[in-house]
């Protein structure tokens, strides 16, 4: 009897991280897709209903997306999806600016066939980009981008960087949705994009670096006043 406590015990170990992962990925789901819309606040127990799971991974997956800035764990009132005002936004473009510009630079410095592959892979996903600006699909459009900024970061090989700007890219990501259609300068995204990676391939730091800066300095300048013309206080 003590055995099969403890067998089921183990089990129970052994499948418990996978849940609160799955947890956390249905949140963030929900999150992104705005199922969970910001200032949505519930008890993790009908959370947990609305995902179909269980309380105790709900909980522990709250905590989680609580320290990536998703939600706020509220004692006795469950929890609270967070909103984002444009001086978050600001501030957001501030750390990312920073991020790709120096990750851009790394790429650049990185040996001749090493910068290639990278280059390769940047440049498929402006291509995507590219295809979906040409057939007006903006959804396709915002994850090819999405692709291509994420490379930019992840294969300069500094996992705090990759940390940090997934935790912004995850707060941003409604902003970045919700202002597809009222951006006007989509299709100059792509020859930035290029202008980037041409500076990665030919192993040019500093105008991989400028370029970077550049392009994500103009999508800042281009989305907030865009936040606050149209009203939007809250995303």
């Amino acid at each position: 009897m003590a055995r099969t406590r403890a067998v089921a015990a183990e089990q129970e170990t052994e499948r418990r991280p996978s849940l609160v992962d799955d947890a956390y990925a249905a949140m963030k789901r929900a999150i992104h897709d705005s199922s969970f819309a910001p200032g949505y606040q519930a008890s993790e127990q009908e959370i947990a209903l609305r995902l179909g799971m269980s309380r105790t991974p709900v909980h522990e997956a709250a905590i989680r997306l609580q320290e990536d800035g998703l939600v706020r764990v509220l004692p006795r009132r469950g929890v609270l999806i967070c909103a984002l005002a444009p001086d978050d936004m600001r501030e957001i473009y501030d750390v990312i600016i920073a991020i790709e510009g120096r990750a851009a630079e790394l790429l650049a410095s990185l040996p001749d066939g090493e910068r290639e592959a990278v280059a390769a892979e940047l440049a498929g996903h402006t291509h995507a980009m590219a295809e979906a600006w040409e057939a007006r699909d903006l959804p396709e459009w915002g994850q090819a981008d999405a692709r291509f900024h994420r490379a930019l970061v992840e294969r300069a090989g500094n996992g705090r960087m990759t940390r940090i700007i997934q935790t912004i890219n995850d707060q941003s990501h409604r902003a970045r949705m919700l202002t597809l259609k009222l951006r006007r300068e989509l299709g100059a995204s792509v020859a930035e994009h290029r202008q980037i990676i041409d500076a990665i391939r030919l192993g040019d730091p500093a105008g991989a670096q400028a370029g970077a800066h550049h392009h994500r300095l103009r999508a800042r300048d281009e989305l907030l006043p865009l936040l606050e013309s149209f009203g939007l206080k809250h995303l």
